[in-house]
């Protein structure tokens, strides 16, 4: 059975693939040590330089988020049930918002990658036939055109609020992690048309190195990630505030 890219409840015939197991496991631990730099580096005043280059910050966040973006749109064809996946996402998201609004730690997180995958998740329940018409191959290259065009809307400051969540943030608007629909969809989209292109390109079925490519540390790690991405945070604080206490 497949796991989705934060969950693991995507069957997949024949058992468990283990490559997708492993690769969201390996992203995880990347996140958690990208998120340990940042809460060095910015809360509790560790001397990161390199972490502070914006660039490396830039690179090393893309390889986690769009690592778990096109995952968790891949797995869409695996799913029991979309409609359940993306509610479940909502729900998660809800909890981060609130979590890191009552907490106060850093900035709130509203709209991050969760939410993203919430209603993109939604978004594919609801239009899934109309995109299967479409040719995975022409899809997929469609969707990474309109990343890449689209990648920098959330940049810019419209003059009234309300469609933050959509790509076009409003005045005073902040969030800690912000993944909008746009351009944020189109990564998962493409996920999802990839998994149509290699499957059509297999034969329906999935090679066998596949199934077996399993390291078992990160293969446990990600059939747990949900609640890793859940926790970490502050068993993070936890521990920098034990540093802190015994400096």
């Amino acid at each position: 059975m497949a796991s989705d890219a934060l969950t693991s409840d995507a069957p997949a015939p024949r058992g468990r693939i283990a490559f997708f197991d492993t690769l969201r496991g390996f992203t995880v631990i990347s996140m958690v040590c990208f998120h340990a730099a940042y809460d060095a580096a910015y809360i509790y005043g560790y001397g990161l330089d390199w972490f502070l280059d914006p660039m490396i910050q830039n690179l090393w966040r893309a390889s986690i988020s769009w690592v778990f973006l096109a995952l968790a749109g891949w797995m869409c064809s695996l799913s029991r049930n979309n409609v359940r996946r993306g509610l479940r996402y909502a729900a998660a998201a809800l909890a981060v918002w609130a979590a890191t609004s009552i907490a106060a730690v850093d900035t709130p997180i509203s709209f991050g990658i969760i939410f993203c995958m919430a209603a993109s998740t939604l978004i594919y329940a609801a239009v899934a036939p109309a995109l299967k018409r479409i040719p995975a191959g022409i899809g997929l290259l469609l969707c990474l055109a309109l990343f890449a065009v689209t990648y920098g809307v959330p940049d810019a400051t419209i003059p009234f609020r309300g469609l933050s969540w959509l790509g076009f943030p409003g005045p005073g608007f902040v969030s800690g992690d912000y993944y909008p629909l746009i351009p944020f969809t189109f990564m998962y989209l493409a996920g999802a048309f990839g998994a149509q292109l290699f499957t059509k390109l297999t034969h329906g079925s999935y090679p066998e190195w596949m199934r077996r490519f399993d390291i078992p540390p990160l293969r446990v790690i990600g059939n747990h990630s949900l609640a890793i991405y859940l926790i970490h945070q502050i068993a993070l604080v936890g521990i920098f505030e034990a540093l802190a206490l015994l400096a």
